[in-house]
């Protein structure tokens, strides 16, 4: 235990000058990239760390001083936070927004494990665990009420000074605020938490249905949807590329329509597919709006991510293990296990299957295919320092 008490100021100070030294130099960095220099980039740069540091010391002041022991806690997941998050962008180069917060809320453990090394134990013991022990070993002389006020009233003073000192350059600040928004902590992933969760909620509302629709006859149709994971267009010889990737469609009379992905994360490109057109409003989704005209509606996934499915028949893994025993799990043939036989057996004549596969999503594609289709060699799956 440190001897001695510190008092609230100066033990915030502290926790304030630590989490911009140290959870800020990719901002920094992008900052610094922006600006073309001269005294301007100078006041941006002083102006960036004085609110970043007056704006730290009013969250741990507030946290601390309000909630005491519960605001230690809460003080210490902001660095576990904050360090996870400096690991991502320093590894993988990513920019926290709402859209990469969905992302680590849908994500599961088989993937994001794949994410992680010897390097992020090292971030979480050096910017998680040794401040923690300063944050809960370090005892506190709390100020007065009246004391306390005027510490908050300094600091939002000093925000508000910096914020309207800097009115020339609201212009240049507006333009590059997503990106160097994206990379403040811990604002940027509570912020966009916040964010992802607002949208969700909004999201999960009441579908706004689509006009009814009539079936035209009665013959019987199959159709087969496959939604694939990080497949580059570029990569694929049906499109150009000089390599046999797709040796088997050409022969099947397979029809080839360019398209281009609208989101590079599975929320929003799934979204994107099922959704009759682009709004910021929830109509209905393709499997919900043909299972209620009639059609006969599987979905077999084993990625995550889609937008509320309502269907009858819809099947992750471990529920098409429980109907395939044989059948291995670890690959996407379990999709496909027994579908010939379930097509056959249906009673309606108009049937849509999704198949929504997981192929190259996360980082460990190389483990996402059985030995024998392994073609192109030697297999680089990504490097995780």
């Amino acid at each position: 235990m440190i001897k001695g008490k510190a008092k609230l100021s100066l033990y915030c100070l502290a926790l304030s000058a630590l989490t911009v030294a140290a959870f800020h130099i990719p901002f920094f960095k992008h900052l610094l990239g922006c600006l073309e220099g001269g005294f301007n980039a100078v006041v941006l740069t002083v102006s960036a760390a004085v609110l970043l540091l007056a704006l730290d010391f009013l969250l741990f002041y507030l946290l601390v001083g309000g909630l005491r022991f519960v605001g230690k806690i809460l003080s210490s997941f902001l660095f576990f936070g904050n360090a996870t998050m400096l690991y991502f962008v320093n590894t993988y180069e990513v920019l926290v927004t709402d859209e990469m917060m969905g992302n680590v809320f849908n994500t599961q453990y088989s993937e994001a494990s794949g994410f992680f090394s010897l390097a992020y134990v090292l971030y979480l013991l050096g910017f998680f665990v040794l401040p923690s022990v300063y944050i809960f070993a370090r005892k506190i002389e709390f100020p007065s009420f009246r004391r306390g006020l005027a510490h908050i009233g300094i600091s939002l003073a000093l925000v508000a000074g910096v914020v309207f000192g800097n009115m020339p350059n609201w212009p240049w600040i507006d333009r590059n605020a997503p990106e160097l928004g994206s990379l403040l902590c811990p604002w940027s992933w509570i912020v966009n938490a916040f964010r992802f969760k607002a949208a969700e909620k909004a999201k999960n509302r009441t579908e706004i249905p689509l006009p009814d629709a009539t079936i035209l006859n009665e013959n019987r149709e199959v159709c087969v949807l496959m939604i694939g994971e990080s497949a580059r267009r570029d990569h694929f010889s049906l499109f150009g590329y000089p390599r046999e990737t797709n040796p088997y469609t050409p022969s099947d009379g397979v029809k080839v329509i360019p398209a281009l992905s609208s989101a590079t994360y599975t929320t929003a490109g799934v979204k994107a597919i099922l959704e009759p057109f682009d709004s910021g409003e929830l109509y209905e989704i393709l499997p919900n709006y043909l299972d209620r005209t009639g059609v006969d509606v599987t979905w077999r996934t084993s990625n995550w991510g889609e937008p509320p499915v309502h269907i009858d028949k819809y099947f992750k893994p471990h529920q098409l293990k429980e109907m395939y025993p044989e059948a291995d799990e670890r690959y996407d043939g379990l999709l496909i296990e027994g579908l010939r036989d379930a097509v056959l057996a249906c009673d309606k004549a108009k049937q849509l299957i999704i198949l929504h596969t997981s192929t190259s999503h996360g980082p460990n594609y190389n483990t996402k295919y059985p030995a024998e289709f392994e073609v192109f060699t030697p297999v680089s799956p990504m490097t995780i320092p």
